[in-house]
């Protein structure tokens, strides 16, 4: 795919799409000194990473206020929905090597995000309105990670957003043995095995205590 396909299929203006090129030029640098991504992926980068990530944009709530991506990795999909124009994103990773180059593509690109240096765990509550994810754990592990950093406001939670493979099904099946929740799934536009899940009213289930307690 090439950059001005993107921006058909994308939607997005000229500026953005400088900006977005910018990006990909540093990606391709930094990759030759950090794996930041699968190295055969790079030749279809503005497919397989760009509109990857910015097929989110139309399924975030309109009154998306806060965006927390986890284990951003090169920044996808998070630092390019902030390029994007989401409010208030925030990075979290723990590689200090991947931070440095966030840090570089934000700044050469005039993005503004809150970059947290550390583990998913070590990362205080955020009230988060959206929770992005790609490539980083089950979806069982995501949702634990996910849950304390959400907003919870009158009952209801915040949405999650995790860009899924052919694994998707026995995941659902898999965390809802352990949450109930709302599951929307989207086919991908970048990927035709991939699925973006949309998660929303989360809770986790009350099981029953064991005998004699």
């Amino acid at each position: 795919m090439t950059p001005d396909a993107f921006q058909r299929l994308a939607a997005v203006s000229r500026e953005t799409l400088d900006r977005l090129e910018t990006y990909a030029a540093l990606l391709r640098t930094w990759q030759t000194r950090i794996n930041l991504v699968g190295p055969a992926t790079l030749g279809d980068a503005w497919r397989r990473h760009f509109l990857d990530s910015a097929q989110l944009l139309p399924l975030l709530p309109e009154s998306t206020r806060r965006l927390v991506d986890l284990g951003s990795g090169a920044g996808f999909p998070g630092l390019v929905l902030a390029i994007l124009g989401v409010p208030d994103v925030h990075l979290i990773e723990s590689d200090q090597r991947k931070i440095a180059f966030l840090r570089t593509v934000a700044a050469a690109t005039d993005t503004r995000i809150s970059l947290h240096p550390r583990r998913i765990e070590d990362v205080p509550a955020l009230a988060a309105d959206v929770i992005t994810a790609r490539a980083l754990a089950p979806l069982a592990s995501l949702l634990n990670y996910a849950i304390p950093l959400l907003r919870v406001q009158d009952g209801s939670t915040g949405v999650c957003l995790f860009l899924k493979g052919q694994q998707v099904d026995p995941e659902v099946t898999s965390a809802s043995t352990r949450w109930t929740m709302n599951v929307e799934r989207f086919a991908s536009r970048s990927d035709p095995t991939g699925v973006v899940l949309r998660l929303s009213a989360l809770s986790p289930r009350l099981h029953p205590s064991a005998p004699g307690l």
